[in-house]
């Protein structure tokens, strides 16, 4: 699509300004970079649907869904990238609900620093704005890293609910990140919030959430509650299972290999060819009727007149075109049309 637009730039300007062949070169160098990355399996067809990820049990209690990422975690672009389509499909897609008291739906994003290494200054602008606005949407999104220092800062001033475990500091730059970390939680002065981050043992956190009225409470020292499952991986078996007796189940296995665009504007360009050719031909007619063409289909020398007018014909579109471009284009920047 982005060879037949930088090929027919001419047609779009009107409509969509100046396309440059800089533009389009730096956008095909985007996608192909997405595209090395895994992007063209990954953002194929079927795609996902949000309302998959709403769903309810029998008893009303939402649905956990864990997506598979350890190919996904060693291609950074097109993380950062599903994080960003998919905040903003639920950004476009769901309703104002304003401060829900339980969110109909929250994200985890583990390994949160890949998201933001090297991430276009345009990417974190657009995840910090979605991640502020989608609050009222009702849903509610965690980043999961080793340390608060990993996430943007612009992103990291929109999050409100902290919990955080023991940080180890065996270098000086590791020491700088500790008190940067505890710098960001608000404290009583009961305790050394630094040193507690340090000293934390296996199962407690330093926790701050936010109270009744949105504000960040003061840190504190807790220990955490195991969760009731198992902590080992799932056995290939008990994977399987699990993914049979989802109701997505046999929906997304199966790729689909839609019309393209390149194979769209291939058939527009084959079916406008023989139109032009036709054309074409019927000028040539009209000419020899005029001025006596060869019947034998053979090639002639043109005589001045049919010159002449042959001359007038193929200008006069482009003289028109022309006076109409400097008129419009005149009048924009207010320099007098020249005559």
């Amino acid at each position: 699509m982005l060879v037949y637009v930088g090929e027919n730039a001419q047609k779009f300007t009107l409509e969509y300004g100046n396309i440059s062949a800089a533009s389009i070169g730096a956008i095909q160098r985007s996608l192909l970079a997405l595209k090395d990355s895994g992007g063209e399996v990954f953002f194929g067809e079927p795609a996902l649907t949000i309302d998959d990820l709403l769903q309810t049990d029998s008893s009303g209690r939402g649905v956990i869904n864990i997506l598979s990422a350890e190919k996904l975690l060693n291609s950074p672009l097109v993380y950062s990238t599903l994080l960003l389509w998919l905040l903003s499909e639920l950004f476009e897609k769901l309703p104002e609900e304003g401060d829900l008291a339980k969110p109909k739906l929250v994200f985890f994003f583990d390994e949160a620093h890949l998201l933001f290494n090297d991430a276009p200054k345009a990417l974190v602008e657009k995840i910090e704005q979605v991640v502020r606005l989608i609050r009222s949407k009702g849903v509610g999104v965690y980043f999961v890293s080793q340390s608060s220092t990993d996430i943007a800062d612009s992103v990291l001033a929109q999050l409100g609910n902290r919990v955080q475990h023991a940080l180890r500091a065996f270098t000086a730059r590791d020491q700088k990140q500790l008190k940067a970390t505890a710098d960001t939680f608000r404290s009583d002065g009961s305790f050394d919030l630094q040193a507690a981050i340090g000293e934390l043992a296996i199962g407690e956190a330093l926790v701050s959430l936010l109270d009744e009225k949105g504000t960040p409470a003061i840190a504190q020292r807790v220990m955490i509650a195991p969760p009731s499952s198992r902590l080992s991986p799932i056995t290939p078996a008990e994977r399987s299972a699990t993914i049979s007796a989802s109701v997505v189940s046999g929906v997304y296995e199966k790729s689909v290999d839609r019309e393209s665009a390149y194979e769209i504007l291939t058939k527009k360009i084959e079916d406008e060819t023989p139109k032009e050719t036709t054309e074409q031909s019927q000028q040539g007619s009209m000419l020899d009727s005029l001025f006596g063409g060869s019947s034998s289909g053979g090639r002639r020398r043109q005589n001045p007149l049919e010159a002449m007018i042959s001359s007038a014909a193929r200008s006069i579109g482009s003289q028109i075109g022309r006076s109409i471009t400097r008129g419009i284009f005149g009048s924009v920047s207010g320099r007098p049309r020249r005559r």
